[in-house]
C-alpha cells in the first residue's frame, strides 16, 4: 500500500537535476499539505531542507490537543555527483521520509485523516561529497550537523521516527529495516513495546532491532565513532527518538549505487505511517515516563551526552 508513493519519490529523486522544488511538486495536488523548501549552503555546497506538514482532524494546528508526530529522512546525500553516477544508498532515509509524506496526504483526500499533526522533514542533494569510515565509505553532507537538526528537528514534534540507511557495518546483518532502543535526553531506554508490536504487524516477521552504543548518540565531530548519523536528531530535542534503520546483509557503502531496494524502502514507509497513526491517537508510547523519571531521580540528567563535552553548546 505504501509502494506506489515510494516508487513515486523514487522517480523524482533518482535525478541528477532534482532539488527541493522538484519534490515539492509532488504534493501540489493536495491543498491541504503545507511544503516549505529552504536552500541551505555550507562549507562542501549547498542543500535542499524540506519540510512537509500533514495537519491533523484534532491537532495542535487546529486548535485541538491530539500529540504531534514527526518522521524525519536522515542522510548526507541522495546523490555523490559527478564522482558516482545515480542514486546512492544513502538517498532511502529521504526517500522514505518522503514517501511517508505522500502516503498520509492521500490517505486524507480518501477520507483517513490522522488525529494529530504530522511533520516530515529531510533534505535533497544530488551532489554531496564523500568521507572515509569503516569498514566502508560514508555519504558526508554539504552542511553540519547543527545546521541539519535545526531544519530538521521541529520543535513542535512529540516524538521522533529518524529513518537512515544503515547498511555500513558489520553490526546489522539483516535485510529489511530494523529500529534502535528509544533515545530521551542522553539516556538509551529499552524498545518500545509499543513499536515493536506495530513492526511485526507491519511486516509480518518478527521485529528486528539493532545496538546502539554512547558514542551513537553523542553530537558528530566529537571524533568518536558513530554507527552512522541514525540517532543525530537525538541531541538537538529533549522527546524521545528512534531510529528506523532501512538495513541489508551484506556491508554496502552508503555512497554505494544500485543498492535502493523498493520493497525494504516501502516497508519503512508503511511501519513509520502506521506508527504515526497511532501515535497521533494516543495508543504508541515510545517509552515509559514513570520509569524515566525514576530513572532521572536515582542517577540524573544525562544531558550532556547531547554536548559535545563539557561547557559545549548542544547540537
Amino acid at each position: 500500500m505504501t509502494l506506489k508513493q515510494t516508487l513515486m519519490a523514487l522517480d523524482v529523486m533518482d535525478d541528477g537535476f532534482v532539488n527541493g522544488e522538484r519534490v515539492k511538486a509532488l504534493f501540489k495536488g493536495y491543498p491541504g499539505v503545507s511544503v516549505t523548501v529552504a536552500k541551505v549552503t555550507g562549507e562542501k555546497g549547498s542543500t535542499d531542507f524540506i519540510k512537509i506538514v500533514i495537519p491533523g482532524t484534532n491537532g495542535k494546528l487546529k486548535g485541538g490537543d491530539a500529540p504531534t508526530f514527526g518522521i524525519i529522512g536522515r542522510l548526507g546525500g541522495i546523490g555523490a555527483r559527478p564522482s558516482r553516477i545515480g542514486l546512492v544508498s544513502d538517498a532511502d532515509g529521504a526517500v522514505a521520509a518522503v514517501a511517508s509524506a505522500l502516503k498520509l496526504a492521500d490517505m486524507q483526500t480518501k477520507g483517513d485523516a490522522l488525529k494529530g499533526d504530522v511533520i516530515v522533514s529531510t533534505h535533497i542533494c544530488p551532489d554531496a561529497p564523500t568521507r572515509p569510515h569503516e569498514p566502508v565509505d560514508f555519504m558526508d553532507s554539504p552542511v553540519n550537523i547543527l545546521t541539519m537538526n535545526q531544519h530538521e528537528v521541529a520543535p513542535e514534534m512529540e516524538a521522533i521516527l529518524s529513518i537512515d540507511t544503515t547498511k555500513g557495518n558489520r553490526v546489522i546483518n539483516h535485510k529489511g529495516i530494523a529500529i534502535s532502543p528509544t533515545v530521551k535526553e542522553g539516556y538509551i531506554l529499552r524498545i518500545s513495546e509499543d513499536l515493536v508490536r506495530i513492526m511485526e504487524m507491519a511486516t509480518g516477521q518478527f521485529a528486528v532491532t539493532f545496538p546502539i552504543t554512547m558514542q551513537d548518540i553523542t553530537p558528530y565531530g566529537n571524533d568518536l565513532y558513530h554507527i552512522n548519523s541514525i540517532l543525530q536528531p537525538s541531541v538537538a530535542t529533549d522527546v524521545p527518538v528512534v531510529g528506523v534503520a532501512v538495513t541489508a546483509q551484506a556491508v554496502v557503502p552508503g555512497c554505494g549505487t544500485g543498492a535502493s531496494h523498493e520493497i525494504d524502502i516501502a516497508t519503512a514507509v508503511r511501519f513509520s505511517v502506521e506508527v504515526a497513526k497511532e501515535f497521533t491517537g494516543g495508543t504508541c508510547q515510545f517509552y515509559d515516563k514513570h520509569e524515566f523519571d525514576r530513572i532521572i531521580q536515582l542517577y540524573g540528567s544525562m544531558k550532556i551526552l547531547q554536548t559535545g563535552g563539557e561547557n559545549e553548546p548542544r547540537g
